[in-house]
């Protein structure tokens, strides 16, 4: 036999086989450069970059293709249009009961749905936030009825290529530990689990969850949480074993869902992820130890390796978060959890950059702020209409307003939050960079971060 195959060999000729290993060497390449990463875009801060900036950066600069965010706002919708990528958008917790109704579920869609579609390639609509964790209970009572009427909503109105969910955190389990015995808490279910998890495999739809190592800590398994090696978790009772957490509170969902006969549902990670800084009673919150949380889920997802139980199944997994966010109540942990700050340098490295940085968890530093330099730029809770009358003032007064027209360097993105970025800080720089000039009727503020982007320079 090895004759033959020498023989065999030898027939094919030296141009053919260096094809073939040509074409084998590039799909190997491709293949190892593939990289993609689902993010959670929050914005509880008051220094976050123009949604516009924020998308382009991702596009751009970032391997992460979905992004999660949690509400529906219209300028944030609008900017991931004709990006390719995948956007979820939330529901308030409190639209709920209103949603059981098809007329209000129905001009729901009509208002923060069909505007942007399908430009905007939204694929998963999330009725609220771990709604059984935090209640009342009259949002828990209306969740799975409000999730099916939305569904009919959006299929009236011929969208059927939007999926209906709802995150939970993993307080819905009554243990995780070992995971093929776990459980979801009496009540809920069969109350609530069962029927949802009925409407998500009729909708093809995934079940949400939220699984933090990060809320389990525990001091003695630091290594097992942060992907980091360590002697891992023995499960005697489905004789697997366990090198993370993260795999562990997975199964332990999987075999929650298949207790109820619905282990077909797919399941995505929605949020998950660790905090870089932290109050003295918080050590666990490093650079170091969030890189290599984050670092590690990254490898993990990408290498679509899933879990004991899960084999082979590629876990679509969201980062929490994109930036860290100055306004989050609590400890200095909650204020924290970004990969990004808001000038767009990394907290630390997860290999998600793309131009070739490390794939290695290294914490990157701070990047210096520009010293006596400041722009104007506007506040993420500005509307569109304000920032539209901040236009029209300033290109009213002379200023010339001909980069933000057809064809001038600031005029992609074509919307009014960049638009009205650029003549906003014109503005300001024009009348002396005198404070009150940057106030716009509280739609304004400073940052010592250049806000400039590709041809589009800003003046300081």
């Amino acid at each position: 036999m090895y004759n033959n195959k020498n023989m065999e060999m030898s027939k094919r000729t030296p141009s053919s086989a260096m094809a073939i290993f040509l074409v084998f060497a590039l799909f190997i390449q491709h293949f190892s450069a593939v990289q993609s990463i689902g993010v959670n875009y929050g914005t509880v801060a008051d220094n976050l970059p123009p949604p516009a900036q924020v998308v382009q950066f991702i596009k751009d600069k970032t391997f992460i293709d979905r992004v999660k965010i949690f509400d529906v706002n219209p300028d944030i919708i609008r900017a991931f249009a004709n990006t390719g990528i995948l956007l979820t958008v939330t529901v308030p917790n409190g639209e709920i009961p209103n949603l059981t109704n098809i007329r209000y579920a129905r001009r729901w869609v009509n208002e923060h749905i069909k505007p942007f579609y399908p430009q905007t390639k939204i694929n998963y609509i999330a009725v609220g936030n771990e709604v059984l964790h935090w209640g009342p209970q009259n949002l828990i009572d209306n969740l799975v009825a409000a999730m099916r009427t939305l569904h009919q909503a959006l299929v009236k109105n011929g969208i059927t290529d939007i999926k209906v969910t709802s995150p939970h955190s993993l307080g819905i389990l009554e243990s995780a530990k070992p995971p093929s015995l776990a459980k979801f808490r009496p009540g809920w279910d069969v109350g609530v689990l069962a029927p949802m998890l009925q409407f998500l495999r009729e909708t093809k739809s995934p079940f949400m969850v939220n699984p933090y190592p990060y809320f389990g800590f525990d001091p003695k398994e630091i290594d097992f949480d942060l992907f980091r090696p360590n002697r891992g978790y023995y499960d005697r009772f489905s004789k697997r074993s366990y090198a993370n957490q993260f795999d562990l509170l997975l199964d332990a969902v999987f075999m929650s869902m298949k207790r109820l006969g619905y282990a077909d549902v797919d399941i995505v990670a929605a949020e998950t992820g660790w905090p870089s800084q932290g109050e003295t009673f918080e050590p666990q919150c490093t650079p170091a130890n969030a890189a290599a949380y984050n670092g590690g889920l990254v490898k993990k997802y990408n290498s679509g390796t899933g879990t004991p139980l899960m084999p082979h199944r590629k876990i679509e997994t969201y980062i929490f978060a994109l930036f860290n966010e100055n306004q989050k109540p609590g400890s200095l942990a909650e204020r924290s959890w970004g990969l990004f700050r808001p000038d767009f340098t990394p907290v630390y490295d997860v290999g998600i950059m793309r131009g070739g940085q490390s794939s290695q968890p290294v914490p990157v530093p701070a990047a210096p702020a520009l010293q006596g330099k400041k722009w104007c730029v506007p506040k993420a809770g500005a509307t569109d209409a304000a920032l539209q009358s901040n236009i029209d003032y300033v290109c009213s007064q002379g200023l010339d307003c001909s980069p933000i027209q057809a064809e001038g360097a600031c005029f992609n993105p074509n919307n009014v939050r960049s638009h009205a970025g650029f003549v906003m800080n014109s503005w300001y720089q024009s009348k002396g960079k005198a404070d009150y000039n940057c106030d716009f009727s509280q739609t304004g503020f400073l940052t010592s971060t250049n806000p400039s982007y590709g041809t589009c320079q800003y003046t300081s």
